[in-house]
Parts: structure tokens; sequence; C-alpha cells
């Protein structure tokens, strides 16, 4: 087994090459990275210099890959499954990888805003940091809206790496701004992705880890 994740099974960014992993079951050691640990620390420094989830550690073909994106990009070229996550055509690729920068940018991000908002101490806060986060998920939903009233996933009628990053985007973004009832098929997308096996199972593994996640009134 040459590959190795190294990963924490609750932060959002690393869902997406977990998703990915388990969609086309391709053999992995998983290695849960703890910043809070010293020893956790270091040793994953030495893989990721900058700190940040997740990497992926190939040893059989002498690389690691940083990003999420990225390490999808890197499994889908080198260890292809039956789940064709980057299709070949090259205008669909564009498009999933389009869609893929969406979820990140302008779903994901103003999340982890509002989430990283919520773990500050009490006097550097941002409330209007947080209400322009908020603003954008709105945005983010309407567009979501649209383009899933006619739509099974994110590009068109096959799950791509698109899917395994609105997976976490979607999934945790409706903690902090929920849906409600005037986004009814982003609701119906987000249920759809929790029935695919790979996803569930990542929530799964999650789950013990849930309890440090800042949820609405905390």
């Amino acid at each position: 087994m040459s590959l190795t994740l190294h990963f924490h099974p609750l932060a959002s960014f690393c869902w997406k090459p977990l998703i990915a992993l388990y969609e086309n079951a391709t053999p992995f050691s998983p290695v849960i990275v703890d910043l809070g640990d010293e020893q956790s620390r270091a040793a994953f420094l030495k893989v990721s210099p900058t700190g940040k989830m997740p990497a992926l550690r190939d040893d059989a073909r002498d690389r690691t890959v940083l990003e999420s994106t990225i390490v999808v990009e890197y499994l889908a070229a080198h260890y292809p499954g039956p789940v064709d996550l980057v299709p070949a055509d090259i205008d669909l690729a564009l498009a999933v990888r389009q869609a893929d920068r969406f979820y990140d940018f302008y779903v994901q991000e103003p999340m982890q805003k509002i989430v990283g908002d919520r773990l500050r101490p009490q006097d550097k806060t941002d409330p209007f940091g947080v209400e322009q986060a908020r603003g954008q998920l709105r945005n983010s939903y309407a567009i979501i809206e649209q383009e899933m009233r006619s739509r099974e996933w994110a590009v068109g009628d096959a799950f791509t790496m698109a899917d395994c990053a609105a997976s976490p985007a979607v999934f945790y973004a409706n903690k902090v701004e929920p849906f409600g009832d005037k986004y009814p098929a982003v609701k119906r997308y987000h249920d759809r992705l929790l029935q695919r096996a790979a996803f569930i199972r990542v929530i799964e593994e999650a789950q013990p880890y849930f309890k440090l996640f800042p949820y609405n009134n905390g």
C-alpha cells in the first residue's frame, strides 16, 4: 500500500479526498493529524511544511501531493477507478473543475469564516465579516438552487470531483446557515449526497469528533 493520507476526520477540506478514495475503493493508509499534539504536529510538518491538511504521500511514485483538489486530481490520474472523478472530455472536465472551485471558494470559505469566528475569543470576533459570509452563503445557495433543479449531481448526471467538493461544503454550511424552506433543490441535493456510501462512511468516521464543532448557540 503506497498511499498515505494525512488528515483530520473533522476537517471539511479533508473530506473531499476521503470521499474520492472511498468512491473508488482505493487502498491507502490513514494518518490522523493532531496539530495540538507536539509530536503529531512535528511529524506532519515534515510532510506538509505549511501545516495545512490534507496531504497525500505516494511512496511508489515518491510524490507528496498537497491541497484537496490536487489530491483528487492526482488520484484520478494515477489511481483511477470505476467512478470517473475528472472526466476525459476537456469541456466536461473544465465544468467539473469550475464547480469544484465554486464549492471551495463560495461555500466552504464563507462557512469556515463563520466557524472560525465562533472559535475566537469573545473580544476578537468579527460580526461584520460573519454577516458578509452569511450573505455569500445565501447567494451561493441561490446559484445552487437554480442549477440543481435540473441536475442530479453538481455537473450533470455523473458523480465527480465537484460532488466530492460539494459534500462537505453543503453539509457544514447547513450547520451554520441553514437552508430552511427557501432552497428545496439545495436540500434535495444535500440529501442525495448524504445517501452516497462514501459520504456516509466519512460522516461515520467523523462522529467521535463532532463534539468539537461549534454548532449554533454552542
